[in-house]
């Protein structure tokens, strides 16, 4: 009965096997599976956590460094700062080189809850990969840098 007002586009395009987008959905999905349990625990997005797993393993950077590092956009991550910063999560001070440059790090507190996330993180990840080889893995991990360095480099110009 409830027909879409315009059916869909006939072509060769098949989106659902359009390697960007496959990746996309899938990125979203398991994103979205394990950030269910540290929204629940400490009410982290999953913006809010990737800044904090950034400054985690680099503290010292500025927001513009941590939305380059992630691909993130710069609005989300300067909303996910903002916000962090206002949980007591991470804590901004001035650069000591560069006194117009703000550097972020987690708080004592952010410290706290990246390693009790953290753990939790790499369990799911864990179970994502139980039914991998060691050898499919290494395949895929190596398929993703050669994606991430080369591939990416083409389509970037």
């Amino acid at each position: 009965m409830n027909q879409p007002a315009h059916p869909p586009v006939q072509s060769d395009f098949d989106l659902d096997r359009l390697f960007s987008y496959r990746l996309s959905v899938l990125s979203n999905r398991i994103s979205g599976a394990i950030s269910r349990e540290y929204h629940r625990r400490f009410g982290l997005a999953i913006t809010e956590w990737r800044v904090m797993a950034v400054l985690g393993r680099f503290p010292g950077l500025s927001a513009g460094e941590v939305s380059a590092r992630t691909a993130m956009d710069k609005v989300a991550v300067s909303r996910a700062v903002a916000r962090l910063l206002e949980r007591g999560l991470i804590q901004r001070e001035i650069h000591d080189d560069d006194r117009r440059r703000s550097v972020l790090a987690l708080s004592t507190e952010g410290v706290r809850v990246h390693d009790e996330v953290a753990p939790m993180v790499m369990e799911y990840h864990q179970r994502l990969f139980e039914s991998f080889t060691p050898e499919e893995r290494a395949v895929l991990d190596k398929l993703l840098d050669k994606l991430a360095g080369d591939g990416v480099k083409r389509i970037e110009g």
